[in-house]
């Protein structure tokens, strides 16, 4: 009970709440990277992909890419959930010409970066029902006459469907707007921004969601121009 209490405590401070997204956020951009970086193995060819897919599901006898779906979609909710709450705390705050000025700007990045990431959740249901949770019936033998999911054939197979690939460009467009103003608000709440390191931090987003973007709007389109293919 005591530790509930002091949490309730911790949450109901602004400094909690930017402490949560700031956490939360952390790890979403951790996982981007390592999602984009496996992501990219497609390259390689079918037998790497399959290979690094059938990994990925046999890692913690099955469990492991379990915990990580469950792990993310928690810190996206509490992610959404925190922003909302410190939104909400802020607008209640302006009681003074000096509270409004100093939110106002606050809020209205929190507004859009709240429409943001209700989409990108939204993107992440659709994503793991097209991709990971729906019935895959195209399987893949290996030289060893062993017959797994073909992850490479259902990618594949996924973005040949035009609006698909225009779906998940342009959620991966609100993803990196998201990040491009996320990684440095990270840096910020964790204290590690400070005057002189601000520009470079700025510039660090910047470049880091560029290259999620790129890197994984690439696989569609490759998809779309037949250069990734049955």
């Amino acid at each position: 009970m005591k530790l509930l209490e002091s949490f309730k405590q911790f949450y109901a401070s602004s400094i909690g709440k930017k402490l949560l997204v700031a956490l939360s956020g952390a790890v979403l951009l951790l996982f981007l990277l390592g999602h984009l970086l496996g992501n990219l193995v497609i390259y390689l060819g079918r037998g790497a992909l399959n290979d690094y897919a059938e990994f990925l599901h046999h890692a913690l006898h099955g469990m492991g890419v379990w915990i990580a779906r469950v792990g993310l979609l928690g810190a996206v909710g509490i992610h959404i959930m925190a922003t909302i709450h410190l939104a909400a705390q802020n607008r209640a705050a302006r009681h003074s010409r000096y509270a409004y000025e100093s939110t106002q700007t606050a809020s209205k990045a929190s507004r859009t970066m709240i429409i943001s990431g209700t989409i990108i959740l939204c993107f992440i249901i659709f994503h793991l029902l097209h991709f990971t949770i729906l019935p895959n019936d195209l399987k893949d033998v290996t030289t060893a006459g062993h017959v797994r999911p073909d992850v490479y054939g259902m990618v594949v197979k996924g973005f040949q469907n035009v609006l698909v690939s225009l779906f998940y460009i342009v959620s991966m467009a609100f993803v990196c707007f998201h990040l491009s103003h996320g990684v440095s608000s990270v840096f910020q709440t964790l204290g590690f921004r400070s005057e002189k390191s601000a520009d470079m931090i700025k510039w660090l987003g910047h470049g880091y969601a560029a290259f999620i973007f790129l890197g994984n709007i690439s696989i569609p389109i490759a998809v779309l121009l037949g250069f990734l293919k049955f």
